[in-house]
This record gives structure tokens, C-alpha cells and sequence, in this order.
């Protein structure tokens, strides 16, 4: 499956409306890396830019797709609140914007990069990809194992 990247608005929301704006779905995984690393004769590669990706994985209760994956590239702020005991972990309604060439992504419907709020979760970044992923329905890990 190939990646699509987000670059105008229309997109997301062709995106958001594609995917009912993550209605009755659920975030399932997350993985994050960094272009930072140590090579083996101890040297550090370290990029003077963001260089943090995440990848969110995406599951939902209807179909085509029913299951999707975001690639933020850039990454500048991450903010992904576990589920506390006794609530459910279903999302209601999320949302994608653009804004000021940073794109985010927030579990709250509402969210405004202007006012940010920490009792959500969101996360911001230059780029954004997204691909479909129906394949990877079910319990199973995909960005790893769970041992």
C-alpha cells in the first residue's frame, strides 16, 4: 500500500470524511523513531532538525477503510493520553487540520493549536501521510510484538 501525503486541505478532509472522522474507532497502536543514532564506532548521528516520526494506527467499526495508519513526519509536539481505568477507549470524533504548515492530529473534535489543551491527546508535525491498512484488523500487534 502506498502513502498518500496530506498537502491541502481538501485531502484532509476528503481523509476525515473517508474515515467518518475516526467515528467509533480506536487508536490501537503508535510506534515512534528518531533519525538520531549511535553508529557502531560510538560516533553520533544527531540532525539539527526534527527528526522524530510517529506512526498512529487506526481501527474502526465500519468499512472501506476500516483501518487506516498516520506517518508524521517532523514531529514538534506529541501529547497521547493513555485511557484511564473505568472509561472506555473509543473515539467519538477526532479531527486533522493545517495550520501554519504544521499539521495536527487531536482526539478532540474541538481542538484549536491556539489554545491547547492537555486533557486531550494530539500531536503536531510538518508532514503527514496516511495510508489504507484493512488488512490489519484484529488484536495482533503490527508495529511490534507484545512480549
Amino acid at each position: 500500500m502506498n502513502w498518500i501525503e496530506l498537502k491541502e486541505k481538501s485531502e484532509i478532509k476528503k481523509l476525515l470524511e473517508n474515515f467518518g472522522y475516526f467515528h467509533d474507532g480506536c487508536l490501537k497502536e503508535m510506534h515512534m523513531w528518531t533519525d538520531t543514532y549511535v553508529e557502531e564506532k560510538l560516533n553520533m548521528n544527531a540532525p539539527g532538525e526534527l527528526d522524530t516520526n510517529v506512526k498512529l494506527l487506526f481501527q474502526r467499526q465500519f468499512k472501506n477503510p476500516s483501518v487506516i495508519e498516520l506517518w508524521f513526519e517532523g514531529v514538534a509536539e506529541i501529547h497521547i493520553l493513555p485511557t484511564p481505568e473505568n472509561f472506555t477507549s473509543i473515539l467519538f470524533e477526532a479531527i486533522i487540520l493545517k495550520k501554519n504548515d504544521t499539521y495536527y492530529w487531536s482526539d478532540d473534535i474541538d481542538f484549536d493549536p491556539n489554545q491547547i489543551e492537555y486533557h486531550t491527546s494530539w500531536i503536531s508535525a510538518k508532514k503527514l501521510r496516511w495510508r489504507e491498512r484493512n488488512d490489519w484488523m484484529g488484536k495482533q500487534n503490527r508495529y511490534g510484538t507484545s512480549e
